[in-house]
Order: structure tokens, then sequence, then C-alpha cells
């Protein structure tokens, strides 16, 4: 059974918990502004000597991550526990990839991530060794059919994807992200490297979580609530993200079913 927070918020469990991972967008910020509820929560938990991670599905080096929640108003010392799936695969590009030419699927903005590796990058798909995929083209960034047709004489190549997140909610505008490319290389036949909840190694990488008691904490079923589970850690869904109207329309016990998922715990945006 699901236990509501809204009424006793975090501080009613936390408790029982020595590590909170905790997903930014979605949460913590809607894409342009904090949520201050959010911001207090953390705050709270400092207080309590709680250890956390802001994790969070971005296919950017954590430095780039954390310039953005400066800009957003957020003091340093909570962008100091940010961990972001771009590290987590920049870590692993450096040590297998570090020599071979990839195609870039994403946006220019993204180029912060293999800036480090940049002569290796081609722009040609045909010349590339291996597909890096950070997000959609900009001008390519609703239709899904435009990749099928780009990847279809390529699927023999690896793809790695910084962020398993099929989508995202900007402000009130809703965006496709990398993972929905990455699906439908898979889909095609195409073997992908995934980077980013619900994957195991992003959560190993950003802190020592070795015998913690663990709560992760965000509003993705896919990605937060599923890797909780695969990791045996109890889970909070935040209902105000992304799934707010399926949440409304069908109710938690059903959602949590259709998606394969347990939900410990649910509070309409994080509190404490």
């Amino acid at each position: 059974m699901t236990k509501n927070l809204d009424s006793g918020g975090l501080s009613s469990i936390a408790h029982s918990y020595d590590l909170f991972y905790i997903d930014l967008w979605g949460v913590v910020h809607n894409g342009i502004t904090l949520y201050e509820s959010a911001i207090n929560t953390l705050k709270e938990l400092k207080k309590n000597n709680k250890d956390f991670v802001l994790l969070t599905n971005a296919p950017r080096p954590n430095e780039t991550v954390k310039n953005s929640l400066e800009k957003m108003g957020m003091e340093e010392e909570f962008r100091n526990h940010v961990f972001t799936s771009g590290e987590a695969a920049l870590s692993y590009i450096k040590k297998s990839y570090s020599s071979q030419k990839f195609f870039h699927v994403g946006p220019p903005k993204d180029f912060d991530l293999f800036v480090q590796f940049n002569k290796n990058k081609t722009s040609e798909l045909a010349d590339s060794e291996y597909l890096l995929c950070t997000g959609l083209f900009e001008n390519h960034d609703k239709d899904l059919n435009y990749y099928k047709h780009l990847f279809e004489n390529h699927i023999q190549k690896k793809m790695i994807c910084t962020n398993p997140d099929l989508i995202v909610d900007r402000g009130n505008i809703r965006e496709l992200c990398a993972g929905s490319v990455a699906m439908v290389f898979e889909k095609m036949g195409g073997e992908v490297v995934y980077f980013g909840k619900p994957h195991a190694e992003v959560y190993n990488l950003s802190i020592n979580n070795f015998k913690k008691r663990t709560l992760a904490i965000g509003d993705n079923l896919n990605t937060d609530i599923k890797g909780a589970n695969l990791l045996n850690y109890d889970s909070l869904l935040i209902s105000n993200g992304i799934h707010k109207l399926e949440i409304i329309n069908k109710g938690i016990l059903e959602l949590s079913k259709e998606y394969e998922t347990v939900v410990n715990y649910i509070q309409s945006d994080l509190t404490w």
C-alpha cells in the first residue's frame, strides 16, 4: 500500500533513512524556477545530517548543471550534491571509447559533454564507430520518425544514451528526451548502453551507498521509481510531476501496476 505524505511531510519518515537520492527536474525545479518547498527540504536534510544526492538524468557534466542551478538561485551548499547521468557516461567514454569516432545525436548545447574528445566527432553517421545520444536535433525535436530513417542502415553500431528519460516538462511545455530516441534505435534492433536512472551505475558512482538505508525521490515511474525498485530502495513519488494527469485519472495503485513499479510513498510536492 502506498502511503500519502501530504499531511506528515518527508519529516515523518526521514528518521528511517540515511541516504536520499532526489531527482531535480520535476521535484526541485521545473526547468525554469526552483520550488521553494523542495529547497527548504534540502535545508532540513542538512540540518539533520542526512546524506543526499541530487541525481539527475541530465546529459551534461556535473559542472554544467551546477551552473544552471546557480542561475536559478540555488545555493552552492546544495549544488555540490549534484550528480548527472552525463557525468557517468563521460567516465565510461573516457575508459572505453576515448579514441573512437562518434556521431552526436542531440542539440549543439550538449557539446560540453564531449568537449574533451571533440576531435573524435564526425559529421557523417557513416564514418562513425558509435552513436552518442544526448537528445534530439533542434530541427527534429518532435518527430521520432525522422530518427527511424536516420538509423536505418546503422543499427549494427552501438548507441550510448546519456539520458534514459522519455519526456520532460519544461514549465508547461512537454519535450521529448534522449530516451525516446534510444527506444527507436532499440526497437529497430540496435544496442543501447544507458547511463542514468533506473540503471545502477549512476547511483553507485554518485556516492558511497554501501549498507545505507536509502530512499529514492522522483516524479518519474520509469526512471526514479523503477531505479529504486531495481536497487531495493524505498521510493517516494512526487505526484505533481510528469505523471500528474495519469495519477488524477487512474490513481496511484492502478498506475503503479501499469508501470510495473512499487511506490512506497507519494507526495504532491516535496515538502518537509
